[in-house]
């Protein structure tokens, strides 16, 4: 057989096994998304309020539901708690250098809260809550940033209808695409730069010795809060919850350094320092304290 037959017989025999999908473009991989699945993805909503379920919340029932699912993270009212974002206040910062972007300071759209806590919260069970608590914590949200009153009862109907205070704060970008090399032209003056904060100096120097400046640790439930509560407070991936005397015994029976040494380190489904890498080793034993602590007290 020639070279050339020996070519045409191996592409009539690709073409032969090729499935009919793949000639037509595809690889016949997979199979159709169900519409099910679609819905299960599909749950974005809108300004205009369009893809809200039925439902209703009121700022009262929202209170309990945030301070239970939300307060540990954000604070009370919205405060904010150690590195989690605050939700509150900020009114009339956006000009400044270090504006505070909140809810009622920064965000266009009601519809964008309620979106939000739907598909993200609580932190350790994101979707977990139904329309109804999402609704009322939604209401309670717009309620820490007078947005509402606190009779205020939240609905599909009414949403779209919250005006934000940032809502003229965004546009939509129409210019045109389109490809276009530097005009450096108008350019910002360099004088005009700022400069806002400048790294500080933790060391004092005394003749030929260097006296490092060391700054003591944060206090263990302050760590607690900031990196352990969001799992230990809710026993997520079956992590011993704080102050389950029967969950921390054997734990506590391996002593206090392998429980810091585990903390720094990682254990199990639990990353090095509960994923909090920035904190130092004192700061984690710190809190291991604290949960021990909060285990044995009658």
């Amino acid at each position: 057989m020639s070279r050339l037959a020996n070519v045409v017989f191996l592409l009539s025999t690709m073409l032969v096994a090729m499935p009919a999908s793949a000639k037509d473009g595809q690889y016949g991989i997979g199979t159709p998304a169900t519409d099910s699945e679609i819905a299960g993805w599909d749950i974005d909503i809108r300004p205009d309020g369009k893809g809200l379920p039925p439902g209703s919340g009121s700022v009262e029932d929202g209170e309990m539901m945030y301070e239970e699912k939300c307060a540990s993270c954000h604070g009370s009212f919205g405060e904010g708690v150690g590195r989690y974002p605050v939700l509150s206040g900020g009114e009339g910062t956006l000009t400044e250098e270090r504006p505070e972007k909140t809810v009622g300071s920064y965000w266009p759209y009601a519809s964008t809260l309620w979106d939000y806590i739907h598909r993200s919260m609580p932190f350790p069970q994101p979707q977990s809550m139904t329309d109804e608590e999402v609704y009322a914590i939604t209401a309670y949200v717009l309620y820490l940033n007078d947005l509402v009153e606190d009779d205020f009862v939240l609905t599909a109907d009414n949403l779209a209808s919250i005006e934000m205070p940032n809502k003229d704060g965004f546009f939509f970008d129409d210019r045109p695409d389109t490809s276009n090399t530097g005009c450096m032209k108008n350019c910002k003056d360099p004088a005009s730069v700022k400069i806002t904060s400048e790294p500080s100096i933790a060391t004092l120097q005394e003749e030929e010795s260097v006296a490092v400046i060391e700054v003591a640790p944060e206090g263990g439930e302050k760590i607690y809060q900031q990196a352990c509560l969001m799992c230990h407070g809710a026993g997520v991936a079956g992590s011993p919850m704080t102050g389950d005397a029967a969950a921390w015994s054997d734990r506590i029976a391996l002593g206090r350094e392998k429980m810091v040494s585990n903390a720094i380190n990682g254990i199990g489904v639990m990353p090095p320092k509960g994923g909090h890498i920035q904190l130092s080793d004192e700061e984690v034993a710190s809190a291991v304290d604290y949960l021990i602590e909060q285990a044995i007290q009658d």
